[in-house]
């Protein structure tokens, strides 16, 4: 007879032991009211006065499902993201709130369609930090009395139109066309300035013309395979043509 109470004890002690691992911690109830929060480790449970639910405190992960929106320049698009989130206050999040996970997920989605109707498809392909980082504040915020702690969003894609698409890259290529044309007017402004320089010191040194012309046809026959026609200078011919005239006084 003593032997099967020690087995019933056994066994009743059994069933009043509970685990709470490392990353959780566990909500007590005693007859439907809060009690204690539970660390990690073993505790023990009165069955039928008390129940105890566990809470993984770990960082979780959402998956943000694709949202259509419309910008504030009344674009279309479909956005989704990613939340990181924690349970800060293990008592809030089981006793304010009745599934945390799917409240978090759900104002994660309403947060960011809100926000993304706010700015221009322009500032959102832009500024995609900037704008992940108000609604991670704004749902941070909004979860705080839940006792979940937000820690980061990131906006994973932006799908618009594809004849949208087609309209920014015809956009795109019009912008590089114009910065190339302003590039080329702008260097051959520089050129034609370091020309006229170029000229103007020529004209101005005497002989600085003709020390030129030679050094040019010296580099064309520098190649064997180049015919070099040279035409004197109007100068050098008409000096060439006086000094023959002053000849054929002479005679």
């Amino acid at each position: 007879m003593e032997m099967y109470l020690i087995i019933i004890l056994f066994v009743f002690v059994l069933t009043c032991i509970r685990q709470v691992n490392q990353y959780e911690r566990g909500i007590v109830l005693t007859m439907g009211r809060y009690t204690s929060t539970r660390k990690p480790g073993w505790t023990f449970i009165w069955p039928i006065f008390q129940s105890m639910q566990k809470v993984d405190i770990r960082i979780k992960t959402a998956d943000v499902p694709e949202q259509e929106a419309i910008s504030k320049d009344n674009i279309p698009i479909s956005i989704n993201a990613v939340i990181y989130f924690q349970v800060a206050n293990p008592e809030k999040a089981v006793l304010d709130v009745e599934n945390f996970y799917y409240a978090v997920n759900q104002l994660a989605q309403i947060t960011m369609r809100n926000v993304v109707g706010a700015v221009t498809l322009e500032e959102l392909l832009r500024d995609r930090e900037a704008i992940s980082l108000t609604i991670k504040e704004s749902v941070d915020k909004a979860t705080d009395p839940w006792g979940i702690q937000v820690h980061d969003v990131d906006l994973k894609d932006i799908v618009i139109p594809p004849d949208l698409k087609r309209t920014i890259s015809k956009v795109a290529e019009a912008e590089r066309e114009r910065k190339a044309s302003i590039i080329r007017a702008e260097g051959e402004v520089i050129a034609a300035e370091s020309v006229t320089k170029a000229a103007k010191m020529l004209a101005e040194a005497p002989g600085a013309l003709h020390l030129r012309t030679l050094q040019s046809i010296n580099d064309i026959s520098s190649d064997q395979s180049n015919t070099t026609i040279w035409m004197m200078p109007l100068e050098v011919l008409r000096a060439i043509e006086n000094v023959g005239q002053a000849l054929k006084n002479k005679k």
